[in-house]
């Protein structure tokens, strides 16, 4: 059978790793059924009549992989910047989680959410929904037809919070269960679940005992949020007093790394014995620096992170990061990684272009696969950029104008976007 073949010709750069750039100007990217195979200054003979799509001046980059975000949250983005989280948590989150009972709020808040991830560069993403099985499989099926690649939770809560989002600990095990087989019985292409419990306080032993079991049963991936605030890194030890550290009471229940591969968001507090059970354990680091920033968490040691061989991705975080742009998370990125060396930890040297933008592509996309790079053999997501709108006076090098982009760019950027070899419609790309 003759094999699927297309090129985009553009400005191409990506990641082999996460010191350097790979830049081919005016080169030509080739895609074969779904995959990269190779990047090309000229294009070979044999490739000759394949079809071309010039983008003339454009960048043309990897996909980029949110590897945290809460879709439910999407719809009060920039409330409540000046609380800290636990506070934030019952005064926003909560109250606005409740409210994806109703099927119709649900549908016209996940829409939302959608559209703007399709919107932007992102191809891949780690999303939490609600407790509520119903909403979460309403989501999915939404990511399902956006053409995006996405793992989607729906969030166990079993104590420590409001009733209305509270399920009792079998309640929760038997409805996840459900979630589980209804989201097996759609067939997902694009689409997967991944076991959320939402984080240590809000659940109990007998819980994480039962999401074990099912991460175990069933070969599901694990998304939770780990030592973000100090409060909370407090009451982790009070609820766990067995636990050695915050990680520990994941790890005792196969939630860490060991019967399943997990993402952690955050680690901003991680000590050294946390540090060591996540290098050990092949644990992600999803780093939220906006997020971390806005409800006054502080600033994670992800120089640290990356010495250790840590495979560390970015996430937006919405709602306590405010943009689902990933851009602007490499820039927050950077600039967090410069206040923490200047006032905190002057060992750690600043985070620069080139691993941020590692982290956005490769770092986090190597939870989906061989994704987040144009190496020969690796999952075709790309996203094309038109950066005219960031006029100069003066005509900067290619390294220069990704520079320009990480610090300057949002969705009007985004010109075209492939995943899986397969171009993504959104309201403000043409297809």
């Amino acid at each position: 059978m003759r094999k699927s073949v297309f090129i985009l010709k553009g400005n191409i750069i990506y990641s082999k790793n996460r010191t350097g750039l790979e830049i081919c100007e005016h080169g030509y990217l080739v895609c074969e059924d779904g995959f990269v195979k190779g990047v090309y200054q000229t294009l070979p003979f044999r490739l000759g009549g394949n079809p071309v799509c010039d983008y003339g001046d454009c960048l043309i980059v990897p996909g980029l992989t949110d590897l945290h975000t809460h879709a439910p949250q999407y719809a009060f983005r920039g409330y409540g910047m000046d609380m800290e989280l636990l506070e934030w948590l019952e005064k926003n989150t909560f109250p606005e989680e409740a409210r994806y009972r109703e099927a119709e709020y649900a549908e016209k808040a996940y829409r939302i959410f959608t559209a703007g991830l399709q919107k932007s560069a992102v191809t891949r993403a780690c999303i939490f929904a609600t407790v509520h099985r119903e909403a979460a499989l309403l989501l999915m099926d939404m990511l399902e037809k956006s053409g995006l690649v996405t793992f989607v939770g729906k969030v166990n809560m079993d104590r420590n919070c409001p009733d209305d989002i509270r399920e009792g600990t079998e309640e929760s095990a038997k409805e996840t269960k459900k979630w589980i087989r209804d989201v097996i019985g759609r067939k997902y292409a694009n689409t997967a679940p991944i076991l959320t419990p939402r984080f240590i306080p809000s659940c109990s032993d007998e819980l994480l005992e039962k999401l074990g079991a099912l991460a175990k049963e069933y070969r599901l991936p694990v998304q939770s949020h780990l030592s973000e605030n100090t409060d909370e890194v407090k009451w982790v030890k009070e609820l766990c007093p067995w636990a050695s550290c915050y990680a520990d009471a994941y790890d005792r229940f196969g939630l860490f790394g060991t019967e399943s591969p997990a993402v952690m968001a955050h680690c901003v507090y991680s000590g050294e014995n946390e540090i060591q059970r996540m290098k050990e354990n092949g644990v992600f680091v999803a780093h939220c620096p906006e997020s971390n920033m806005n409800v006054s968490s502080g600033i994670a040691p992800v120089r640290r992170f990356l010495d250790e061989g840590i495979r560390v991705g970015l996430g937006s975080d919405i709602a306590a990061g405010t943009t689902e742009n990933l851009f602007a998370a490499m820039a927050h990125a950077i600039r967090a990684s410069k206040l923490r060396w200047r006032i905190q930890d002057g060992t750690l040297k600043p985070l620069t272009v080139e691993e941020v933008f590692h982290m956005a592509t490769k770092g986090g996309g190597s939870f989906f696969g061989k994704v987040g790079s144009f190496e020969p053999g690796y999952e075709f997501d790309a996203v094309v950029l038109d950066d005219r709108r960031l006029a100069s006076p003066r005509l900067p090098d290619v390294r220069s104008r990704l520079e320009r982009m990480i610090f300057l760019a949002d969705e009007r950027e985004v010109r075209a976007k492939f995943v899986r070899g397969e171009e993504v419609c959104s309201q403000n790309l043409k297809c």
